[in-house]
Formats: C-alpha cells, sequence, structure tokens
C-alpha cells in the first residue's frame, strides 16, 4: 500500500500503469508540458514574442543551447557515468577557428567551413572516447581534462574578443530561404536523430547504456559503442559552435563556459536518465528551450540573476527526482525521443 501511495493514487492500478508505461517510453513529456507552459508565460509578458518576426531570431538564440544539450547527451546514454564536460570549450574552439581563421582567410565558404569544422569535433570526440572506452579513464577525469587543454587553446588563439563581417552564419541565426535558420541546425539534427533510431548501433547504444556487462556477454563492444558515442557528440559541438558564432557574429571566449552547466541540467530536465540507457535527442532539445525560457520570462520580468539560479535549479531538481523514480518503477529502460 505504500508503494501505491507514491504512485498516482487517485487513479486505478491499469490507468496509473499506463501513465508511467507512457511517462517511461515519452520520457520528454515534463520538458514538452513546461515548454508549452513557458512560452504562455512568455508571450502573456511580451506580446512581441510570439511575432513571427522575432521567432526567427529567437530559435538562432535557442539553438546553440539545444545543440550544446543534444552533444551532450551520447555519452551520457552510454552509461559508465559519461558527462563530456568538453562540449562547451570544443564549441569555443569551432567558434574562434571559424571567426579567426577560416571566415578570416578566405575558407569561409560552407562546403569548406562545414566539413572542416565537423571533422574536427569528430576527431576531438573521438579522443575523449579512446580515453573513456579504451584507457578506461573516469569520464569525468578524461573529459575535465580535456576541457583544461582545449580551454587553454581558445584563450592562446583568441585572448580578446574578435568580431567577424557578415557571412553565412548570420542566417543561421535568423533566416535561410525564408525559414528559420535553426531548422538547418537543430532541426537536421533531430531528423538525423530519427532516421539513426533505426539503426543497429542505437540499439547497442542503450544495451551499454542500461548494462555494459550484459551487453557485453551479449556480444556488443562497449569499447567501440563509447568511442561512437564521444565521437558523436564532438561532431555535435561543432554544429554547436557554428550556430553559436552565428547568434554571437564574434570569436569570445568568455561565453562557452556558459554552456557547460546549462547543457547538463537540459539533458536532466528533457528526461535523459544520467545513468544511461534511458532517453533520447528529443528531450534534451526540449529542456534547453525551458531553459531558455525561463531565462527569458524571468528576465523580463526583471527578476534578480540571484533567482534564476534558483529557478533553474528548482525546476530541475523536481526534473531529476521524477527521472530517478520512473527509473526505479521501470521494469526495464528504454529509450524515447
Amino acid at each position: 500500500m505504500a508503494s501505491q501511495s507514491l504512485t498516482l493514487p487517485f487513479v486505478g492500478a491499469a490507468w496509473r500503469d499506463r501513465i508511467l508505461d507512457g511517462l517511461r517510453d515519452n520520457t520528454y513529456v515534463f520538458a514538452l508540458v513546461l515548454t508549452v507552459a513557458l512560452i504562455i508565460a512568455n508571450t502573456a509578458v511580451l506580446p512581441a514574442f510570439a511575432s513571427w518576426s522575432q521567432v526567427p531570431s529567437e530559435l538562432g538564440t535557442l539553438a546553440p543551447f539545444a545543440l550544446a544539450a543534444m552533444a551532450s547527451t551520447p555519452a551520457i546514454l552510454s552509461g559508465g557515468g559519461g558527462i563530456d564536460l568538453s562540449i562547451a570549450p570544443l564549441m569555443g574552439l569551432v567558434n574562434i577557428i571559424l571567426v579567426t581563421g577560416l571566415l578570416s582567410h578566405g575558407l569561409g565558404n560552407p562546403a569548406i567551413a562545414v566539413p572542416l569544422l565537423l571533422l574536427l569535433g569528430g576527431v576531438i570526440g573521438a579522443v575523449n572516447g579512446v580515453l573513456v572506452g579504451v584507457l578506461r579513464y573516469p569520464p569525468v577525469i578524461a573529459t575535465l581534462a580535456v576541457y583544461f587543454v582545449l580551454g587553454g587553446i581558445d584563450l592562446r588563439l583568441a585572448p580578446d574578443p574578435v568580431s567577424t563581417n557578415p557571412n553565412w552564419t548570420n542566417q543561421l541565426a535568423s533566416t535561410l530561404w525564408h525559414v528559420p535558420g535553426t531548422i538547418f541546425t537543430v532541426g537536421v539534427v533531430l531528423l538525423l536523430w530519427f532516421f539513426f533510431r533505426r539503426t543497429a548501433y542505437y540499439g547497442a547504444l542503450f544495451a551499454v547504456g542500461d548494462d555494459d556487462v550484459a551487453a557485453f556477454a551479449s556480444g556488443v563492444n562497449a569499447s567501440v559503442v563509447r568511442i561512437v558515442a564521444y565521437t558523436l557528440g564532438g561532431v555535435l559541438a561543432a554544429v554547436a559552435g557554428i550556430a553559436l558564432t552565428g547568434t554571437i557574429q564574434s570569436a569570445d571566449v568568455t561565453v562557452w563556459p556558459f554552456y557547460v552547466l546549462i547543457a547538463l541540467a537540459a539533458v536532466a530536465l528533457g528526461g535523459t536518465a544520467l545513468t544511461g540507457g534511458r532517453g533520447g535527442f528529443l528531450g534534451p532539445a526540449l529542456g534547453a528551450t525551458c531553459v531558455y525560457l525561463i531565462q527569458n520570462l524571468l528576465s523580463a520580468l526583471g527578476i534578480d540573476v540571484f533567482y534564476v539560479q534558483v529557478a533553474f535549479g528548482a525546476v530541475l531538481l523536481v526534473a531529476v527526482v521524477g527521472g530517478a523514480f520512473l527509473g526505479r518503477t521501470a521494469q526495464r529502460p528504454r529509450g524515447a525521443g
């Protein structure tokens, strides 16, 4: 009876089980409901917030948040405490190289710049994957070391902010071919994730994240799975760095540290289990949207920055506790989003 009092006591057992199964299968539901509520609240406080003229720029500002959260997700899904702290400085490195290197030296054509930057992100992500999956360093220690290395390189390359002339990245933060540029960053990543869920690697990723010993016994190479997960995170971090360039139109080392903890908060808020084995990309994207909307709403209300941090913490606590509860009641971990 005690356990029933903790699990929706005012509905029948059959409906209660259906609701809990639905929440476990769709881990992003909390973030989705909160996003809708926050959009309504933002529109009520700032009527211009929902006007079409503002939507592309709002989405452009949101894009680095969402992409940083999604870049953090593969490592977490792979389990073993897989938190990648190097995502933010990698975003900064991509931003700095794009502004001070490629755009300034005639290599700013997206057909040249984008593949080079994605390759850079993938290589750095693979280094993290080898440190964790092959050399068996704890993920926090391995990625923290890479965090400091990349942070030092960022500071060496751009000790002072460097502005850039108008370029193609502007359109990613506004409109491209008459549609919000975010569709070509966040939207494409979500679409690729949709197809990615139909690959064999998807099942292996969740199997390793749930129980790497059992996965290994089933013939899954956990080391390779984790290397690929960190590599994927690095590629997405590069996309986030490109989106960040479109938003700030400069190379600035003071910007990327803001995304370190925000990305992890968005992942948890979106329903992804920090222990691995449950979650997806849609949840972190919605979690990042919640973080952005909370910040926007409280700023519009003139709330002190201290209370903004309190609000983040409170919402995150609710999400983490709810996720832990669903994890305990689940018969088996499930991926969603």
